[in-house]
């Protein structure tokens, strides 16, 4: 098992390297592998599924402005099956793999079936919130030109949330439901402390602007 992770990584760095949203980078993939190896450790999951699916869940790059977008887990999944019989990994594991990938997006909206789908739908969620998920929201907001918040009303009490118009919006409509929307306690259990992270957040913002 392990002998393939450092095919993983070599590919997913040259995916990364070759796209520009710092949100979706190396270290992300990093951390969802970790969190994922982490999470299957305490809920007892195969990892022969769970790290080619962590490390591979966004092994093709789709712009959130690009008309594909709903369909780039399963882009992702089909090309981590073909990059999967290139690297000779046990065929007998891909279509959990694949059922995994397609599973965590949020997008999608695809339920996990196996508790494979759900650790890795899991840590990638978890990568969103807290104060990575804080990170990486303002980074993809510079790469978008998106203003931070509406000047107006920047916390939508009269009007409807828009996301795609500015970063503060994707907080009350995909950040603070991701905490519900967790399958495994043990991912629950990590999403308490990095919820309070994002609502001290919240709070602050609120009263510094």
């Amino acid at each position: 098992m392990t002998e393939f992770e450092p095919l993983f990584e070599n590919h997913m760095t040259k995916v990364c390297d070759e796209q520009p949203d710092p949100s979706h980078d190396i270290l992300h993939v990093r951390r969802v592998v970790k969190l994922a190896k982490t999470l299957s450790q305490k809920e007892g999951a195969k990892l022969e599924v769970v790290i080619p699916a962590a490390y591979l869940h966004d092994c093709v790059y789709i712009s959130k402005s690009d008309p594909r977008r709903k369909q780039s887990s399963k882009i992702s999944a089909d090309r981590a099956v073909e990059l999967l019989g290139e690297w000779k990994y046990p065929t007998e594991f891909f279509p959990e793999i694949h059922h995994a990938i397609l599973a965590h997006s949020f997008s999608a909206n695809i339920p996990a079936q196996t508790l494979e789908a759900k650790i890795v739908q899991d840590a990638d969620r978890l990568d969103a919130i807290g104060a990575i998920g804080i990170f990486r929201s303002f980074a993809f907001s510079g790469v978008a030109k998106r203003p931070f918040y509406n000047a107006a009303e920047p916390f939508a009490e009269s009007r409807e949330l828009d996301d795609q118009a500015n970063t503060l919006d994707h907080f009350y409509t995909k950040l603070l439901l991701l905490n519900d929307r967790l399958n495994t306690d043990s991912a629950k259990i990590e999403a308490q402390v990095r919820m309070q992270t994002m609502n001290s957040f919240l709070e602050s913002i609120r009263a510094e602007i």
